[in-house]
C-alpha cells in the first residue's frame, strides 16, 4: 500500500470523533507486530520513532529504513512518524529519507523560543507536506522536565496553534510517560475545553497509564491521537522472559522473540478496536 502520512490518518479520524492508534517503535519486531496488529483490526496506524530510538541504533536510516518498508508492505494505511526530536538536523534527515510526520518538541524552551523554533521547523516542512505535531503544555515524568500535574491552557494552547502554524497539538491533561501502571487520571473536562478552543487534532502522550475506559472517554471528548510505547515494551519483555524461563538453553533469537511480537500485535489489535470504537 503506498505510505500515507500521519495527517492522512488523523485527520478524518478527528473529523468522525474516533481515536488513532499511534505506537512507538524500538527494533524491527515492534515494527511488524505493530504493523500485523492494525492489518487485524482492519484500522490504519501510526509507526513512531522517537530520537531516542534514533540514538540506540546509532543512526537514523536503519529503523527509519525498516519501519518505512514495513509500512509498504502492509495491507492498512500505515504511517511512519518521528516522534519527540528536539533536533532540526534530525527532523531534516528523516524527512529526506521519506518520514512523512514529525513532532517537534521545543517545549523545554522558554514561550517564546519554543514558538520561534517550532515555526521555523513548521514551515520547513509544510514547503514539503510534512505533517507536524508540537508540545506547550508538560506532560508529567519525561526525563524529569515534565512536571506532573502540568496542565495545557485552552487559551495558550490555542494562541500557539496560531502563532506556529502546527498541525496537531500534543497536551498535558492528566497523562505521565513510561507508567508502568494503569491508573492516570485525566481530566476530562479539560480535554473537551481544548477540543473546543484549538482549531487542529489533540494528541495524549503517555498513553500506556491511561486505563482502557478512560482512553474512550478522552476520545469521546476530543482527544485523537493516542500514543502509546511503555505497554508494548512491558508485554514484549513479558513475553521474552516467559520464553526464555521456560526454556533456558535456547539460544535462537526467534525462539523468543516470536512469542514477544505476536504477543505485542494481539495487544495492538486489542487497543487500536477500543480506540476505533470509542
Amino acid at each position: 500500500m503506498p505510505l500515507v502520512t500521519t495527517g492522512e490518518i488523523v485527520g478524518p479520524a478527528a473529523a468522525a470523533g474516533r481515536g488513532v492508534g499511534a505506537f512507538n517503535v524500538i527494533l524491527l519486531e515492534h515494527a511488524t507486530a505493530i504493523v500485523a496488529g492494525a492489518e487485524a483490526a482492519g484500522t490504519p496506524v501510526v509507526l513512531q520513532i522517537s530520537e531516542n530510538c534514533v540514538r540506540y541504533h546509532g543512526a537514523a536510516a536503519p529503523v527509519v529504513s525498516a519501519a518505512l518498508a514495513a509500512a509498504r508492505g502492509a495491507s492498512v494505511p500505515v504511517a511512519v512518524h518521528l516522534d519527540h526530536v528536539t533536533s532540526a538536523d534530525l527532523v531534516r534527515e528523516a524527512v529526506g529519507l521519506g518520514v512523512g510526520s514529525v513532532m517537534f518538541d521545543a517545549s523545554t524552551l522558554p514561550y517564546a523560543e519554543n514558538v520561534a523554533a517550532t515555526a521555523e521547523i513548521v514551515s520547513w516542512c509544510h514547503s514539503r507536506d510534512v505533517w507536524v505535531e508540537a508540545e506547550l503544555g508538560e506532560i508529567g515524568g519525561k526525563d524529569g522536565v515534565h512536571a506532573p500535574g502540568a496542565r495545557t491552557d485552552p487559551a495558550e494552547g490555542a494562541a500557539y496553534v496560531a502563532a506556529t502554524g502546527v498541525d496537531a497539538l500534543a497536551v498535558a491533561v492528566g497523562s505521565s510517560h513510561a507508567m508502568l501502571t494503569r491508573d492516570a487520571v485525566l481530566d476530562l473536562d479539560l480535554i473537551g475545553r481544548l477540543r473546543a478552543e484549538v482549531p487542529v487534532p489533540l494528541v495524549l502522550h503517555g498513553s500506556s497509564g491511561v486505563p482502557d475506559e478512560t482512553l474512550v472517554a478522552a476520545v469521546s471528548r476530543g482527544m485523537t491521537k493516542i500514543n502509546i510505547a511503555t505497554r508494548l515494551n512491558e508485554i514484549f519483555t513479558g513475553e521474552l522472559r516467559a520464553a526464555l524461563r521456560d526454556d533456558p538453553a535456547r539460544v535462537d533469537p526467534r525462539k523468543y522473540l516470536a512469542p514477544a511480537r505476536t504477543a505485542v500485535a494481539a495487544e495492538v489489535e486489542r487497543l487500536l478496536r477500543l480506540l476505533g470504537a470509542a
